[in-house]
This record gives C-alpha cells, sequence and structure tokens, in this order.
C-alpha cells in the first residue's frame, strides 16, 4: 500500500476524480507535450456525463497551456469509468494519443505504463495480515503507521488536521448559495446556530456534528479545498467526527492525528483491495469508506483495541452495501451533502454498537467486506455510478 499521503490530499472540490484528478492529468500532459500545437481533449464514461457539474471542463481549461477543445463522449465505453484521452495535433498532424484514467481520491494511471506515482511503503495488504503482526510485534495501528509510512507523516496528518478544521471554520461562517443550476441555498451555519426549544447537550453536539458535515461539504460544492476522505464527495464525514470528538470528549491534537493515521489504514486498504470511486462502485465506495475511515478513528481515539476498531469498520461499510451514485444534475450537492451528514452520524452508531458487541463473535471481517463493496459497485448497472442518469438524478422533476 501507498503512504497516507496518498490518500489524504488538499485540493479544491468539487469532485477528486473529476478536478482533481484531471487537474494532475493535465499538468502531466503539459509536462511531456510542451511542444505540441494544440489538443484535443476526450472525456468518457462519467466524466463525460457528469463532468460539467463536476467542473471538470473548467479544471481542464484552467490548466491545460495550448490551444484546445473539449469534447464529451457519452456514447463509447471507456476501459475505466473515468477516461481522458489527450490528443495533440503538431503542424496539423496528430502525435500519439495520450490516456489518463482518473481511478478516485485525485489518483490518476496512465495507460500503458505501470504506477510509479508512488512506492509501496506499506509491506502488508490486509488487515488480517496487519492484525497478526501487530500482535507479533505488540503494537497498535496507529504505532503500525509510524513504522513504515515515510518519516515525516505526523507532521504531514498535521497539516490534514488542521485544514480539516479549517473548511469547517470556513463553511460555518458563508452563507449564500452553491454554484451551479440547482441553486443549493448553504445551509451549515444555520444548522449550527440553529435555536432548538428543549435542546439538551447530546442533541445540541449531534446537530453540531450534522452543522460540521455540512459545511466541509458545501465548501467542497463550491470548489474550495477541502481534504479527500477519501474523496472530495465524501469529505465531510471524517472532519466532522474529528471535529465531535473535539468538543465532546475534549480529544487532544495529538491523538486526534493518531486517530486519522488509524483511519487513513482503513481508508487504504479499501483503495487497495476494492475501491473509493463512484464512478467504478458507487457511492457505498465513497461515503461507505468515509464512514468506515471515522468509525475507526473515533473508535481509536476513544480507547477501543483493534478487534473492536475493525468491527466498527466493518459495520459501517458493511451497512452501506449497495449505495448508489445518483448525483442530480452532476453536481456534488443532492444528495451528496446530506449523505455526508447521515454518514458522520452512522460513524457513531457503527462505534457504539461494536462497543456493546463481542467482537470475537464476529463473522465478517473487514478484509471479506472491502471485497463484497467491490463486488455489489461492479453489478451496479452504469446508471448508478457517477453518471446521473438513474436514482434521484433520473427521478428529479425539478426545474
Amino acid at each position: 500500500m501507498h503512504s497516507l499521503k496518498e490518500l489524504f490530499k488538499i485540493g479544491n472540490g468539487p469532485s477528486s476524480s473529476h478536478t482533481i484528478g484531471p487537474k494532475k492529468a493535465t499538468l502531466e500532459f503539459n509536462k511531456r507535450y510542451s511542444d505540441c500545437d494544440y489538443v484535443k481533449v476526450i472525456l468518457y464514461g462519467s466524466l463525460a456525463l457528469t463532468g460539467k457539474g463536476h467542473l471538470t471542463d473548467y479544471i481542464i481549461d484552467k490548466t491545460l497551456t495550448k490551444n484546445h477543445d473539449i469534447e464529451f463522449n457519452y456514447l463509447d465505453l471507456p476501459p475505466h469509468p473515468n477516461t481522458i484521452d489527450f490528443i495533440p495535433y503538431k503542424n496539423h498532424l496528430p502525435l500519439p494519443r495520450f490516456r489518463v484514467f482518473s481511478v478516485g481520491g485525485g489518483a490518476i494511471r496512465i495507460e500503458g505504463e505501470k504506477e510509479a506515482e508512488s512506492a509501496n511503503v506499506y509491506p502488508l495488504n490486509s488487515l488480517q495480515d496487519i492484525k497478526e503482526y501487530c500482535q507479533k510485534e505488540n503494537i497498535n495501528l496507529f504505532e503500525f503507521v509510524k513504522r513504515f509510512d515515510d518519516k515525516d507523516i505526523l507532521e504531514y496528518l498535521e497539516t490534514i488536521y488542521n485544514q480539516m478544521l479549517l473548511s469547517i471554520d470556513n463553511g460555518l461562517k458563508k452563507d449564500g448559495v452553491l454554484q451551479g443550476k440547482l441553486q443549493i441555498k448553504r445551509k451549515a451555519k444555520m444548522l449550527f446556530n440553529k435555536d432548538v426549544e428543549g435542546e439538551g447537550l447530546n442533541a445540541k453536539l449531534i446537530r453540531h456534528l450534522y452543522a460540521y458535515a455540512y459545511a466541509v461539504s458545501e465548501e467542497n460544492a463550491d470548489g474550495f479545498e477541502i481534504v479527500t476522505a477519501p474523496t472530495c464527495g465524501s469529505c465531510g464525514v471524517l472532519p466532522a467526527v474529528l471535529k465531535y470528538s473535539i468538543d465532546k470528549f475534549g480529544v487532544t491534537k495529538e491523538k486526534a492525528i493518531e486517530g486519522l493515521a488509524v483511519a487513513g489504514i482503513i481508508g487504504n486498504l479499501v483503495k487497495t483491495n476494492a475501491s473509493i470511486s463512484g464512478a467504478e462502485a458507487g457511492c457505498q465506495a465513497e461515503i461507505g469508506t468515509a464512514c468506515a475511515m471515522s468509525a475507526a478513528y473515533y473508535a481509536y481515539v476513544l480507547g477501543s483495541d483493534f478487534n473492536h476498531i475493525e468491527q466498527a469498520s466493518e459495520i459501517a461499510l458493511e451497512h452501506h452495501l449497495g449505495l448508489t451514485c445518483d448525483p442530480i444534475m452532476g453536481y456534488v450537492q443532492i444528495p451528496c451533502i446530506e449523505r455526508n451528514a447521515v454518514a458522520a452520524v452512522r460513524a457513531l452508531d457503527a462505534y457504539n454498537l461494536a462497543k456493546l458487541l463481542d467482537s470475537n463473535e464476529s463473522k465478517i471481517s473487514f478484509d471479506l467486506i472491502c471485497k463484497t463493496m467491490l463486488e455489489t459497485g461492479h453489478d451496479l448497472t452504469r446508471e448508478y455510478r457517477e453518471t446521473s442518469k438513474g436514482g434521484l438524478a433520473k427521478c428529479y422533476k425539478g426545474e
């Protein structure tokens, strides 16, 4: 598995696979084809169907340094649902095609090339193997990360921690309407400040949890900087749970950073063994993974052992199986923003249930749920994988 730096990334929303990945692909093209005269860019699959709402053409326009045109190919089925072709021309003659796949979480893969973006720093690729190693070495999941990841991983995770809280703070300050044709009003500030008669402390903390998830997700929808956790579309869940743990339990910055490392291992396992791409496996891959990461974070900072961390993560992911990705009009707004808030609460519930159960009696492992999630995602029809052609996107009849 790669470093957690490849999972947690700071970038502009609204979609890691539709903006961060294509921007990275375009920068790579600029570097390799600096002497061409003109470029034809073709977007396929989900990038074609929801690229407008996800600002894919905008980010390519902004990044590409050569004269170009962008074509949305809705008909041809590409080898990956997020495929970009850059066709360079020099003296009116086409040069070899540069094909790139945006594989989720802001990562890209170049056709015909081995993945060389980063080295594998972790020697183990399943939670069961990691568990056995940790038991043998008498270390916990955080210590496992510290042992194998880059030497500066804690400093990097501190930057991630700061950005998560900054995104919450920025989102809570803003009013107005999100960009796009849906004209969705920002709700985070209202949720945070709402006066609820007879509201107890616990209910207030949950209301603030909702507000935190909305704040980050609304920042993402408006194209501002957030942390992929594991993706842009699911970026609100983990920061919300992190801030909730600070509010309710006074979790220290140091402990929260350790918790982010644990959450990162869970996300990394899904990314390695299944998928975090909505275009490949539906929203279960994005929100389901974010919920599992958040449950792991929460369990760790509250002192749970390895087995309960695994069980909380497994419960969180299992009960998102089959969740479709059906953004209305291609915008990462409905159902995406609300879905982040719901998943944040479900992460707490997954931990609370795991704490009550005997983890030794569990028959379903996290590794098994990862495998099941990928198979389920492949079984979803194309309409339910970020194409905006099924589900809510199809049934919505608003203007």
